[in-house]
C-alpha cells in the first residue's frame, strides 16, 4: 500500500469508514474490482508551470456570521489530498498532501458522472446517440423497469421519476443497496450481489418522467448502459476512444466495476490530479483538448452552459435542498450560481473540478472528507476557487 498511515487492512466492509477514507480513496484497486481505461498512444499533453501565490487571497463569506477565511485556510481545513489550478493550459498551483503524488490515482466519486456525460457528448457529436430518444430504444430490457418511458435527456439532467434515495448515511437507501448489489459492501440480505444491470432493472418509478431535478446516482448508471448500447462497446473502450485517448492523459484511467466487469459509472472512476485538469479543460475550450483534438462539438457546450427557465424551475422544484439557490443541473454538471457559467463536477467526500470559462481557469481539488456531505467544506471550497478566478480576472482587467 502506498500510504505510510497505520490503518486496518482495507476491505469492502471498512473502506468507507471515516478513519480509512484518506487511504482507501488512493488505493481502491487493492480491495475492489477495477479495469484500466487506456490513455491510448498519443503524446502526453504538456502542462507548463507558471507559479502563482494564492494562499493569502481572501475568500468571500457565505453569510455574515461565517469566519474570515483565506484560500490557504480553506485548503488546510477541508482534508485536501491534492490541489491544482490551471489557466489557459498553464499550471499555476499544484500541491499534494496525505501521501498523494502526481502519479496517484484518486477515487473521483461522482465526478465520474461528468466523465460519463462527456462520453454522451462525444456520441451525440458522432451521431450515434439521440438524447431525445427513449432509453428503451437503446436498451429494451429497461422496459421491465421504472425507466420505461424515460428519455436519454431525462438521465442526463436527472429528471426521471425513479424512486431512489441518495441518503448516504441510511444503510437502507437505494444508493447503498446499489453498492451491495455490485459487491462494494457486504451483503445484508436486502438485495444480494446481483450486479449493476440486474439491480437497475429492479428500480420503480414514483412520478412521471421529466419533472423536477432530483440527484440520483442510478441515472448515470442507466446512462452508461445506454451509451454502451449506442456506442457498440463497453464503457472502458468508449471512454478511451472518445475521451481519455484524446486529452493527452499521462496515465490510464482506472474504472471500478461490479463483480461481472460492468463499470461503476456513477462514482467508481480514479485518475490523477493532472489528468483531471486536462479533462476539465474541454469545458472551457469548446470541447477541444490541450492536445488539439476535438472531443465533442461546440454545440454541446452551448447546450450545457445555456440556462433556461425550464432547467431553473426543475432545480428549484427539487425535493431535496441542494443549497444552490438559482442554480441548475445540466448534462451531468452542476451550475451553483444564477446568471453565471461557473460549472462544477462534484463528488462526495470533497472531489471537485471547478470550470470557469470567463477566466479560462480550471481548479481541481481531491479530498478525503470523513463524511460524504459537508456543506461547511463544500461551499468554502467553491468560494475559494471563485476568489482565485476573481484575482485572475482583476489581473487581466476583465
Amino acid at each position: 500500500m502506498s500510504s505510510g498511515l497505520t490503518v486496518p487492512e482495507l476491505t469492502i466492509a471498512n473502506w468507507q469508514h471515516p478513519e480509512n477514507i484518506q487511504v482507501s480513496f488512493q488505493n481502491i484497486a487493492e480491495f475492489l474490482p477495477t479495469t484500466k481505461v487506456s490513455r491510448g498512444d498519443e503524446s502526453i499533453a504538456k502542462l507548463p508551470f507558471t507559479e502563482m501565490e494564492i494562499g493569502d487571497l481572501e475568500v468571500a463569506k457565505g453569510s455574515a456570521t461565517d469566519p474570515s477565511l483565506t484560500v490557504r485556510g480553506v485548503i488546510n481545513s477541508t482534508n485536501t489530498d491534492g490541489l491544482l489550478i490551471m489557466r489557459k493550459g498553464k499550471v499555476m498551483v499544484e500541491k499534494y498532501y496525505n501521501t498523494m503524488t502526481s502519479l496517484t490515482d484518486h477515487l473521483l466519486m461522482s465526478m465520474s458522472k461528468t466523465v460519463v456525460g462527456t462520453v454522451a457528448a462525444a456520441l451525440v457529436s458522432a451521431e450515434k446517440l439521440d438524447v431525445n430518444k427513449l432509453v428503451t430504444d437503446y436498451v429494451p430490457a429497461l422496459e421491465r423497469s421504472g425507466y420505461a418511458g424515460a428519455t436519454v435527456r431525462h438521465l442526463l439532467d436527472m429528471r426521471s421519476g425513479i424512486q431512489f434515495s441518495e441518503e448516504y448515511l441510511d444503510p437502507k437507501a437505494e444508493v447503498r443497496m446499489l453498492e451491495e448489489a455490485i459487491g462494494w459492501t457486504p451483503p445484508s440480505g436486502a438485495i444480494g450481489p446481483i450486479g449493476m444491470y440486474d439491480y437497475l432493472l429492479t428500480l420503480k418509478a414514483k412520478t412521471s418522467h421529466g419533472g423536477a431535478f432530483e440527484y440520483r446516482s442510478c441515472e448515470t448508471d442507466v446512462l452508461g448502459w445506454v451509451l454502451e448500447a449506442a456506442g457498440g462497446a463497453r464503457m472502458q473502450q468508449l471512454i478511451s476512444d472518445y475521451v481519455w485517448a484524446k486529452i493527452g492523459a499521462q496515465q490510464d484511467l482506472v474504472m471500478g466495476t461490479d463483480q461481472f466487469g460492468t463499470g461503476m459509472f456513477d462514482g467508481g472512476f480514479n485518475a490523477t490530479l493532472r489528468d483531471l485538469a486536462r479533462f476539465g479543460h474541454l469545458y472551457i475550450n469548446d470541447g477541444v483538448s490541450l492536445s488539439g483534438q476535438r472531443v465533442f462539438d461546440p454545440s454541446w457546450i452551448t447546450d450545457t452552459f445555456t440556462s433556461t427557465e425550464d432547467q431553473l424551475k426543475a432545480f428549484a422544484d427539487s425535493p431535496g435542498d441542494n443549497m444552490m439557490p438559482g442554480g441548475r443541473y445540466r448534462n451531468q454538471i452542476w451550475f451553483p450560481y444564477p446568471n453565471s457559467n461557473v460549472a462544477l463536477a462534484l463528488g462526495i467526500h470533497g472531489q471537485m473540478i471547478y470550470m470557469n470559462p470567463a477566466t479560462k481557469m480550471i481548479g481541481v481539488k481531491l479530498s478525503s472528507w470523513p463524511y460524504p456531505q459537508d456543506a461547511s467544506k463544500l461551499f468554502p471550497t467553491i468560494r475559494a476557487f471563485d476568489a482565485i478566478a476573481n484575482h485572475l480576472a482583476q489581473q487581466d482587467g476583465i
